[in-house]
C-alpha cells in the first residue's frame, strides 16, 4: 500500500470515528439539554390555584394531565411531553413544577418518598414546594400552572 493510500485509509477512519462521537455527544446535549416548547427556564411565577395549585411555565393550557387518583399522596407524577412534574404532598393538595432539572436541565424521572429526582447527577428537590434536598442542584424547580377542578388535573 502506499504512503497516500494509507492516509486515505486512515482519513476515512478518522471521519467515521470522529461523526460517530459527534452523534454521540449531540445525544447527550440532547438528553441533558432537554426540551421546553413554553416557556424559557426559571420564569414561572408563583401564585396560587384553584385546588392547591400553583401557576407558572409551560406546556399547552386547559391540557388534561391526570386524574386526582392519578397522582400518588407523598408522590406525584413526571409528565415529560409536557415538562411538568404534579405531585401530591398531602391528600387534595396538587403542586407541579418544571420537569427540567435546574443543574444542567436533564429531565427529572420520577417522586419517590416525597422527594423529585433528577437520574442524571443525582439532585433531589422536595414534593411540596420544589426546593433542593440534594445537589448538584443549587436552584428549586421552578413552579408550574395547573388547575384541579373536581378529579381532572390540567394545565393552568
Amino acid at each position: 500500500m502506499t504512503g497516500s493510500q494509507e492516509t486515505g485509509r486512515l482519513f476515512g477512519r478518522r471521519t467515521v470515528v470522529a461523526a460517530v462521537g459527534a452523534a454521540g455527544v449531540a445525544a447527550a446535549l440532547t438528553a441533558c439539554g432537554g426540551s421546553d416548547s413554553g416557556s424559557p427556564s426559571g420564569t414561572a411565577a408563583e401564585k396560587p390555584a384553584g385546588g392547591g395549585a400553583e401557576a407558572g411555565g409551560g406546556g399547552d393550557a386547559g391540557a388534561v394531565l391526570a386524574k386526582t387518583a392519578d397522582i400518588p399522596e407523598g408522590g406525584g407524577k413526571v409528565f415529560a411531553d409536557q415538562g411538568v412534574v404534579v405531585t401530591q404532598p398531602t391528600a387534595g393538595q396538587f403542586k407541579a413544577f418544571s420537569s427540567k432539572c435546574t443543574h444542567q436541565g436533564c429531565a427529572v424521572k420520577d417522586v419517590v418518598d416525597g422527594m423529585i429526582n433528577c437520574p442524571c447527577h443525582g439532585s433531589m428537590f422536595d414534593a411540596t414546594d420544589g426546593t433542593v434536598k440534594g445537589g448538584p442542584a443549587k436552584q428549586p424547580l421552578p413552579a408550574a400552572a395547573i388547575k384541579v377542578e373536581g378529579d381532572s388535573i390540567t394545565l393552568a
